[in-house]
């Protein structure tokens, strides 16, 4: 029996990695690539005290967040970006 937290990642290589997006839908990589900007874009706006632009900036990245992860769970659900992880 193999233990999730015991497994290494390993890289893939760029080769296998086109074969995979050759075989995923466009628009489930628009979303994963949308997820991932999003998602940076949260971290970024990370502090205790957030001007006003800053906050509303922050709830728009996360608005477009929660709609690129909704695309990505009617895919796959294993397949939703957060933002503090770094998948």
């Amino acid at each position: 029996m193999t233990a999730s937290h015991l497994l290494v990642p390993v890289p893939i290589p760029d080769r296998i990695a086109a074969l995979i997006g050759a075989c995923t839908p466009a628009y489930i990589l628009q979303a994963e690539f949308d997820a991932d900007c999003a998602a940076r874009e949260v971290r970024r706006f990370r502090g205790p005290r957030l001007g006003v632009e800053d906050q509303a900036d922050r709830e728009q990245a996360l608005s477009d967040l929660a709609r690129a992860n909704k695309v990505l769970a009617a895919h796959h659900p294993r397949l939703v970006v957060r933002p503090g992880s770094a998948w």
